[in-house]
């Protein structure tokens, strides 16, 4: 049981900082993100280089897809790994399931901005541009709302994980033994 431990705790802290390394990637995306001074018009062509927000908000996504997937591992060897003695009455609670669903959608979510902002972030050529030939170029504000969704999925994850065990701790019954005379 105390390796048990042990990995679950090294687990949690690998979710943690790839959380953190996918929040700081959208911060640093943020600031690197290409502005409108630097798109170049030519009548009704537009050019926008690349800027280095493509490969901080790849870094992003990729620390969010991985995090959450070993997140989710966690909670299923958190299930898998539970002695039936130490199980509660209820095997999937209700409020932790609710957490991880609430996760998935932070996630996906998250995952959706993030790949528009990213593609927006390409180098956008004369006549070709992001979307109908035009460029495009990433509001203010983006980056850092995924990266708070990402830090609010990784969190959601980590109470769905937590959960089963405070529940275990607070619902056990309390044996008495009765003296045998």
């Amino acid at each position: 049981m105390e390796k048990h431990q042990h990995g679950f705790l090294l687990i949690f802290f690998i979710v943690i900082s790839l959380g953190l390394m996918s929040f700081i990637s959208c911060i640093i995306a943020e600031f690197k993100k290409a502005k409108e001074d630097e798109m170049k018009l030519d009548n009704k062509l537009c050019y926008l280089p690349e800027s280095e927000a493509f490969s901080y908000g790849i870094a992003a996504l990729v620390c969010l897809v991985i995090a959450q997937i070993i997140g989710n591992l966690l909670i299923c060897s958190n299930f898998y790994f539970r002695k039936d003695e130490d199980s509660s009455k209820a095997k999937k609670p209700k409020i932790a399931t609710a957490f991880l669903v609430f996760s998935w959608t932070c996630c996906g979510v998250g995952v959706i901005i993030l790949s528009g902002s990213i593609s927006m972030s390409r180098k956008q050529m004369y006549g070709k541009g992001w979307l109908n030939q035009k460029c495009y170029v990433v509001r203010d504000g983006v980056f850092i709302g995924s990266g708070f969704i990402a830090l609010i999925s990784i969190a959601a994850t980590l109470v769905s994980a937590f959960f089963p065990i405070a529940t275990l701790k607070t619902e056990q019954p309390t044996r008495i033994h009765a003296q045998l005379v």
